[in-house]
């Protein structure tokens, strides 16, 4: 017997995931529209598996019930280190990235870099019109779908930040390989520098954080 249920009915706890299997790109397009923009889960689709996932947020308090999600505090010093550095850059946020067929994904965070002067104008993205982001950022990211769905996309680098560690993928021949050094800040020790950046916006706040690596950079 086949029991059918809204897929808004899904509770994904933070720091779960749920795997769904066997389903069509159809079903993905239309399991997207059903689950709206405003939520707090990501989605991630590679051949078939669709994966949603509610990642853990960090520095909860009374006064931000939710917590501080660590891939907002990396995305600004991101914008810092770019704006010090006088790089071009377009923040794309979680828009959806999509391969019709083969996969879907949605970014905690994505940034074009190197390639932020191709996608000026862009109000719709879609990848064979446009090159994928440089950058992709996740936090709490375990899940082999998601790589694989960067991967078809062709997505050159791709963070992970988790417990307090950050991983960096560089896509090599068609396949992600970690590596201590990324394409985006090769001469900065970015490995070393996140995840002290990122404990320190939460012991001590974001703007200060902020304003003392200006300094630091300068």
């Amino acid at each position: 017997m086949t029991i059918t249920i809204p897929i808004r009915a899904i509770e994904v706890t933070p720091g779960s995931m749920i795997s769904i299997h066997n389903l069509s790109w159809q079903d993905f397009e239309e399991i997207i529209a059903e689950l709206g923009e405003q939520r707090n889960t990501r989605i991630a689709y590679y051949r078939g598996t669709l994966e949603i996932m509610s990642p853990l947020a960090i520095h909860v308090s009374e006064a931000c019930p939710k917590g501080i999600r660590p891939h907002r505090i990396i995305a600004d010093i991101v914008k810092a280190i770019l704006d010090f550095q006088q790089r071009d850059w377009d923040d794309f946020g979680s828009t959806t990235l999509k391969r019709p067929q083969i996969a879907g994904v949605e970014p905690d965070t994505c940034f074009y870099i190197q390639n932020a002067s191709l996608v000026r104008g862009c109000t719709d993205m879609d990848l064979d019109i446009y090159p994928p982001p440089d950058l992709a950022i996740e936090s709490d990211v375990t899940s082999k779908t998601t790589l694989d769905a960067y991967k078809a996309l062709g997505v050159p680098e791709v963070w992970i930040y988790r417990n307090r560690n950050l991983r960096i993928y560089l896509l090599q021949n068609g396949e992600y390989l970690e590596s201590s050094v990324g394409l985006v800040f090769p001469d900065l020790p970015i490995m070393e520098m996140i995840p002290k950046l990122v404990q320190k916006a939460i012991d001590d706040g974001s703007s200060r954080m902020l304003r003392e690596l200006r300094i630091e950079l300068g």
